[in-house]
């Protein structure tokens, strides 16, 4: 019995030390099975953190088996422990540290390439909403819906001159009835003239009657040549006034009711939103509406200070041209129905006024006397 209980202890000691070597094997036959590949070895600090160098070593391997397509400037690659679900993850972006080269593939480009066809199309359309804004502000305005701004000092001035463009308008149409009168009168005291020199030679009775007479139609239609010379000076002034300086003006105050119409628009759409509630979804619609407010508001400022400086101006030329022009009129309607030749010829001279005159005539014997 003794010796087997010695037999039965000598057997349970020999067989830890047998799993110990068939352990020991079984390692070492896993260890030559394995490839011997520097990424299967990734040793470990003693707090289970990868060692920098080895981790260096490993990302190199593994960049070196990527595909040619996938640069290093493009790869990144990210070791987890050994108690994470994935060993390795490569990820696109720079790497730390490497240069950025520029393989071949496909070109992006940076920025979108513009569109003229989708230019006009935005075009039209925010021309469309600016239109339809103004329209249903005028007709706002027209049903007294809507409110308007108004500079009454400026609306003043505006409505003055558009008054007095009537006028002048009046004045230059009966200007010209009054030339074409005068040409009309010139041209038959002319005619009267020969045919009364005609007489003259005919009727050796009434030779001086006729003859006095011949000279007097010819004078008189002298005169209304000059006379009508200055009046014609005189339309042309008040036309450029009326038709080229005032109009002028007045093009630059329909610029400025346009943009007051608009101004109006895009004030009373903000006051709209402004009353309506606050939330995500309101807000960039005012911000927004705020913004197209403030670009309409300094638009209509810019065009009453232009209309304001050419009504300062557009009075001053107007006074100086009108001033010259009803002194030219006074003096040659006047020296013309009195017979004053010499005053009538003088008032052309002093407004620089050259007449066309075909020859000279012989001074008949009323301008000797």
């Amino acid at each position: 019995m003794s010796e087997l209980s010695n037999e039965s202890t000598t057997l349970d000691e020999s067989h830890p030390a047998a799993e110990e070597v068939q352990s020991d094997s079984e390692q070492g036959a896993m260890a030559q099975e394995s490839p011997k590949n520097s990424a299967a070895e990734i040793p470990v600090t003693s707090n289970g953190q990868l060692e920098d160098s080895h981790e260096h070593n490993f990302n190199r391997d593994l960049k070196r088996s990527l595909p040619v397509g996938l640069g290093l400037s493009e790869t990144k690659i990210t070791s987890h422990g050994f108690d994470g679900t994935k060993e390795g993850v490569v990820e696109a972006g720079p790497f730390p540290g490497g240069r950025t080269q520029q393989k071949g593939g496909p070109v992006v480009l940076a920025d979108e390439v513009k569109n003229p066809a989708m230019e006009k199309l935005e075009l039209v359309r925010k021309w469309s909403l600016n239109t339809y804004k103004c329209t249903r502000q005028i007709i706002s305005e027209k049903l007294g819906r809507g409110s308007r701004t108004v500079d009454l000092e400026l609306e003043a001035q505006i409505d003055i001159l558009r008054d007095n463009k009537k006028k002048y308008e009046n004045i230059l149409k009966l200007a010209q009835t009054l030339s074409t009168q005068l040409f009309q009168m010139v041209h038959t005291q002319r005619q009267l003239g020969d045919a009364f020199a005609d007489l003259s030679l005919k009727s050796l009775e009434l030779h001086e009657e006729f003859g006095y007479n011949a000279d007097t139609q010819k004078l008189l239609a002298k005169n209304g040549e000059t006379l009508l010379g200055a009046i014609n000076f005189f339309i042309a002034s008040v036309n450029t006034l009326v038709n080229k300086t005032i109009e002028d003006t007045l093009l630059t105050v329909k610029q400025y009711e346009s943009a007051r119409i608009e101004y109006d628009a895009y004030r009373t759409d903000l006051e709209e939103l402004n009353l309506g509630p606050r939330d995500a979804n309101t807000l960039p619609k005012i911000e927004q509406s705020q913004q197209l407010f403030q670009v309409h508001k300094e638009k209509y400022d810019k065009m009453r200070n232009d209309v304001s400086i050419k009504l300062k101006f557009l009075e001053e030329n107007k006074v100086k041209v009108l001033h010259n022009q009803l002194v030219l009129f006074h003096n040659a309607i006047a020296a013309y129905f009195a017979g004053n030749q010499k005053q009538l010829e003088q008032t052309l001279k002093q407004f620089h006024i050259k007449l066309k005159t075909p020859g000279v005539d012989a001074p008949s014997w009323l301008e000797e006397q």
